[in-house]
């Protein structure tokens, strides 16, 4: 059981760090921006939050997290596809 906590609080750690990434490089940058950081933190906070629900049987948790893991590694995959083409084009 202490697993599962450690497990679902530590996903809810990395799934809150997200906001405090974007919020630094915003601030750095002077413009709002979603770095690749947010997306691998909402991928990895998401993916062991989705392991706590599935643990707890909520599904409207699971439900939740499961879509989110698609829309973060989707964003990852454009954006690495988006840098790649732009290393082509240069």
């Amino acid at each position: 059981m202490r697993l599962w906590l450690f497990i679902g609080f530590f996903g809810q750690a990395l799934f809150s760090t997200r906001f405090l990434i974007q919020y630094i490089v915003s601030e750095i940058r002077k413009k709002p921006v979603i770095p690749a950081g947010f997306w691998y933190f909402s991928l990895g906070g998401s993916t062991c939050l989705l392991s706590y629900a599935i643990y707890r049987e909520d599904p409207v948790f699971i439900f939740g997290h499961a879509v989110g893991l698609f829309v973060y590694a989707r964003n990852l995959m454009l954006m690495y596809r988006s840098s790649k083409m732009s290393k082509i084009a240069s």
